[in-house]
């Protein structure tokens, strides 16, 4: 059966990336897609605008370092028990990129608004903290139906590409994504769909023929391409697949202290393509 939503490499999926566009990735646990970070970065991109669902760690912290980001729109850059994101603390200290400062529930509720195809979404709780003053793009408004209410409006997210990383696909395109619905409700915000790696493509099942693998499928018609990346996600875990390489963030953590070190952790891990049995 032809597989033409197939491409050979998450190099070919970097090359459908234009400069300038906006992709939205998941938190590193979710499926971040690392080797398509890679390729990015290899490729040269330049101007994204990355949208984080809800939170980036790693994933971001190399775009950023990289160069390729110029905006980020965000609740947070962290690493949590694994160190610091100096590379996006850096970039912030030197107005390098443009960010978007929000909190989990705007990201998600801006993205189902995208989801939806509605121009906005109303959002409480955001209200007389500093978030509103920096962000000129969310409006105040009186809610119409009720006295004394004022409520906020935020613009949908509407991303070009939806970028992320699943154990596999099976041979109509569908992927499997499991309980993580955050990764469809991206896909399908996205103006031209997801572009997945994933581990393998499976020819013996049909993912929408059972009860027990629908629900946690993506279908095709959100999928723009796919390309098979083992351990497509590392240094990232992936769930039931393997887990984070906990050695390989310290190391990370040690080099992007400063920018000579990034240099290496780039020309050591990034710009010489990993192999697949790593």
């Amino acid at each position: 059966m032809s597989h033409d939503w197939l491409l050979g490499s998450a190099d070919e999926l970097a090359q459908r990336v234009p400069d300038g566009a906006k992709i939205a990735v998941p938190h590193d646990s979710l499926g971040a897609a690392l080797e398509t970070t890679r390729a990015l970065i290899r490729r040269g991109a330049r101007d994204l605008h990355l949208v984080c669902v809800p939170m980036s760690g790693l994933q971001a912290d190399l775009l950023i370092g990289a160069g390729c980001v110029g905006t980020l729109e965000t609740s947070a850059i962290s690493f949590g028990e694994h160190g610091t994101p100096y590379r996006f603390h850096d970039a912030l200290r030197r107005g390098a990129i443009r960010l978007l400062d929000a909190t989990c529930p705007a990201i998600h509720a801006a993205l189902e608004a995208g989801h939806k195809n509605i121009p906005f979404v109303p959002l409480r709780g955001l209200l007389g903290s500093d978030l509103v003053v920096h962000r000129p793009d969310w409006k105040a408004i009186d809610n119409p139906f009720a006295a004394d209410d004022p409520i906020l409006l935020l613009p949908a997210i509407r991303p070009d590409f939806a970028v992320f990383h699943a154990p596999y696909a099976d041979r109509d395109g569908n992927v499997f994504i499991g309980r993580r619905r955050d990764l469809a409700t991206m896909a399908q915000a996205s103006t031209r769909g997801a572009l997945i790696s994933v581990e393998r493509v499976r020819d013996d099942v049909d993912l929408l023929a059972s009860e027990e693998t629908a629900a946690g499928t993506l279908p095709a018609i959100y999928v723009e391409h796919a390309a098979i990346a083992q351990r497509g996600a590392w240094p990232c875990g992936l769930w039931d697949e393997y887990p984070i390489d906990e050695p390989h963030f310290r190391r990370y953590g040690e080099l992007a202290r400063t920018a000579d070190g990034f240099a290496r952790y780039l020309e050591e891990f990034v710009q010489v393509r990993r192999q697949a049995a790593e």
